[in-house]
């Protein structure tokens, strides 16, 4: 039996239910891959303090031999982790099975993750061709995990294919943009997003809700809280503070609301002070009819600010 304190994935509590691909569970949903890192010990160590299970390799691009110490799969040892071979840089279906059934040969198991790359820049996938080395390895017994594009169509298309599971890519490689294409609700004008966000202290756990307030560059204008705005039914009113104890009442035109604040179209400029609910009250609605009657007749709300 598996001790928990040899997978820090388990000993931190962040299991769910089990993840099952071609009748292997696995113990991780997560997959690292071997490439970009400096040394080989980098990359033992920093595979090991992920927690993953799961290790791509990239067989058209590492030596296969594993005697040779300068050589990844030296440092990698099939019984610790579960080593999935891709055809990472093929960009045909013949040239992907080629190397798909290259890495069986030398030692890998079944499962391969299945690229067959469409664009030398985005490094999108031919659908086309994933579709006919998809069709081809299942048949030899290969358990085909197939990179693809997030078409529901395409992927539906590789399951009859015989693939065991489909790898929908969020966005380019290498982008590091996460999700582009969210699912938008006509309906409710709402979307799906994937928000990334920093978890160090593992408070985070799965299922869990959260608040999350999103801030973005609105560029300069004028805004005031909306605590101080007063709607009379068809304008709006604020009162300007003038010193000394005198409020100026004043009709305003709004624009958007952000949080707490209003955005000011018309009606104050920078720099005026206008009294919020904080700091005064108004006790009657007869006072706010008052005030309404001094300042006159609000300005038309065709005009431009």
């Amino acid at each position: 039996m598996t001790s928990i304190a040899e997978h820090p994935a388990q000993a931190s509590g962040l299991d769910d239910a089990p993840f099952v691909v071609a009748g292997h569970t696995f113990r991780s949903r997560l997959m690292v891959g071997t490439g970009k890192y400096r040394t080989n010990d980098e990359m033992v160590a920093a595979i090991e303090a992920s927690g993953a299970e799961v290790v791509t390799v990239a067989v058209r691009r590492v030596d296969l031999d594993r005697t040779k110490d300068a050589g990844i799969l030296h440092h990698l040892d099939p019984k610790r982790f579960f080593l999935l071979s891709n055809t990472a840089g093929c960009y045909t279906a013949d040239e992907a099975m080629r190397y798909a059934r290259l890495a069986r040969e030398a030692g890998f198991n079944d499962f391969v993750k299945l690229e067959v790359i469409g664009d030398r820049e985005t490094l999108l996938p031919d659908a086309d061709g994933l579709l006919v080395a998809a069709r081809e390895l299942a048949k030899e017994g290969f358990k085909v995990l197939a990179y693809t594009n997030d078409d529901l169509v395409t992927a539906l298309r590789l399951e009859d294919a015989g693939c065991a599971a489909v790898m929908p890519l969020a966005s380019p490689i290498g982008s590091g943009l996460g999700l582009i294409n969210p699912f938008l609700a006509e309906t409710k004008r709402t979307a799906k997003v994937r928000v990334n966000i920093p978890n160090t202290s593992l408070k985070l756990q799965p299922g869990m809700y959260v608040n999350i307030e999103l801030s973005m560059d609105m560029g300069e204008g004028l805004t005031i809280p909306v605590s101080a705005v007063m709607p009379t039914g068809s304008h709006t009113l604020v009162f300007v503070d003038k010193g000394e104890g005198r409020l100026e009442p004043r009709f305003v035109q709004l624009g958007k609301k952000y949080g707490d604040s209003y955005e000011v179209r018309s009606g104050l400029k920078e720099g005026e002070r206008v009294v919020a609910s904080a700091n005064f009250l108004i006790d009657a609605e007869s006072k706010v009819q008052g005030a309404v009657k001094l300042s006159g007749e609000p300005p038309s709300m065709e005009e431009k600010p």
